[in-house]
């Protein structure tokens, strides 16, 4: 009994110490914690992490960032609905016959540029139109300059494109070099202008010095010697453009032979031009020239034919550039030259595409200085492109390094003082059309020389 007692209380203690080391014992925990923990928290958390991680915000933010934020980013503001220029030019009043070529020329080449797209702006990274804005200053310089402050405050141009006439001209560049904005203008050869240090005026046209010497140049070059007319009567425009005319035609007429016999002064629109002409013809001058408007250059040459006095060449500047000079004359408007910057029947590429373009609009041929202010447009518009921005002095450098080389009226470049080094084709009125004399490459017909008599057309 006492056996069993022993037995069973032996027992008893074995279950308690077995039990208790199975509840506390360390020894059991280290391997079942190491291959449940490890295994379960290391391959779970590396691969669904690190996997998932990468590949998705890596490929996934990487290719939508870069390629989103590179064009978007690039312009520093949104592209402009247009690139916006301005003219102000005489379209009535005594330069009206100019001024309707010359906004022709302007419309037809913005007509152009945006038909085929507009001008291409880096800044921007695209194509952007001309928008143009025209006003009529009606031939009054201080209207002109109105109208150009008007589009520099309301249209905020980026250039400006000029009139016509260089006494206009003279009145509305100082207002583009004050407002800093280029300015590009033909129809006018108004040397001195140049000469006072203006940095935002460029003239793709044949300036004075240039028309002074060409005359007898081309005299000399056409006409055989001892048939040449080399007594000279000039008849001198009271304005800044007629006294540096007259001043030069005088100094380059001895220097190629040439003798001033008669040098007469007038006033714009004057209405008798009869004691000029009277003391022309007492001094036996052969040759005239002048530089009048069209309402002046016809009363002139209207009075010389009642006279009886008829130049052998005459070279009358401005006054016969448009048809309504054949239409007011007639045959009394033949054998007059002009030196106009370039002519419809001129060799360069572009003008037969112009020519076409101006008969629909127009229903007859470019006038002469179409072709010059279609090119203006043109310097205007290849200088923005090459300065890629809108910034007005950009624009500026670009059109003082300009380097045209198919423009309307030929290659183009400009000196220091914005004078274009251009063509100046000399053309010629002949049985009531215009022709090209000069230079020989680019001659529609010979000059036309001696003139015949009044009397006898």
């Amino acid at each position: 009994m006492q056996t069993r007692i022993k037995i069973s209380a032996i027992v008893a203690v074995v279950l308690a110490l077995s039990m208790l080391l199975a509840s506390c014992a360390p020894a059991t925990q280290a391997p079942t914690a190491a291959p449940t923990e490890a295994p379960t928290q290391a391959p779970t958390q590396a691969p669904t992490q690190a996997p998932t991680k990468a590949p998705t915000q890596a490929p996934t933010q990487a290719p939508t960032q870069a390629p989103t934020q590179a064009p978007t980013q690039a312009p520093a503001k949104p592209a402009p609905e247009a690139i916006e220029i301005g003219a102000s030019i005489p379209l009535t009043g005594k330069y009206g016959s100019l001024g309707v070529q010359v906004k022709a020329g302007y419309e037809l080449a913005v007509q152009d540029i945006n038909a085929a797209g507009g001008v291409y702006v880096k800044e921007f990274d695209k194509k952007i139109p001309i928008r143009l804005t025209i006003y009529d200053d009606e031939s009054d310089p201080t209207k002109a300059v109105s109208k150009l402050e008007s589009l520099n405050t309301e249209q905020k141009v980026v250039a400006y494109l000029g009139g016509a006439a260089s006494d206009m001209h003279a009145a509305t560049v100082p207002i583009a070099e004050k407002n800093k904005v280029p300015y590009c203008g033909v129809s006018f050869a108004l040397w001195k202008i140049h000469q006072q240090g203006y940095k935002y005026l460029f003239s793709p046209f044949p300036k004075s010095p240039t028309q002074a010497e060409d005359t007898f140049k081309i005299l000399n070059a056409t006409i055989p010697e001892g048939q040449r007319p080399l007594k000279v009567a000039i008849f001198q425009e009271t304005t800044d453009w007629g006294i540096e005319l007259g001043g030069l035609w005088k100094e380059n007429a001895a220097k190629y032979g040439y003798e001033v016999v008669d040098y007469e002064t007038y006033a714009p629109r004057s209405e008798n031009f009869s004691d000029m002409i009277l003391r022309a013809k007492a001094a036996g001058a052969e040759t005239l020239l002048a530089v009048p408007n069209q309402p002046d250059g016809i009363a002139m040459v209207k009075q010389m034919s009642e006279i009886g006095w008829t130049p052998k060449f005459m070279l009358l500047i401005r006054a016969p550039e448009n048809p309504a000079w054949g239409e007011a004359l007639g045959k009394l408007g033949d054998f007059v030259t002009i030196f106009p910057g370039w002519h419809y029947k001129m060799k360069w590429p572009g003008v037969a595409d112009l020519v076409k373009k101006h008969q629909e609009a127009y229903g007859r041929p470019p006038d002469v200085l179409v072709g010059p202010a279609y090119a203006c447009v043109q310097v205007v518009a290849d200088a923005i492109q090459r300065a890629g921005t809108l910034d007005r002095d950009a624009i500026r450098d670009a059109m003082a390094a300009t380097d045209l080389k198919d423009s309307m009226i030929g290659p183009i470049k400009f000196r220091e003082d914005g004078t274009g080094i251009v063509l100046n084709p000399m053309v010629q009125w002949q049985n009531g059309q215009i022709e090209v004399v000069w230079p020989p490459e680019h001659k529609s017909a010979d000059l036309a020389y001696p003139a015949t008599p009044f009397d006898k057309r």
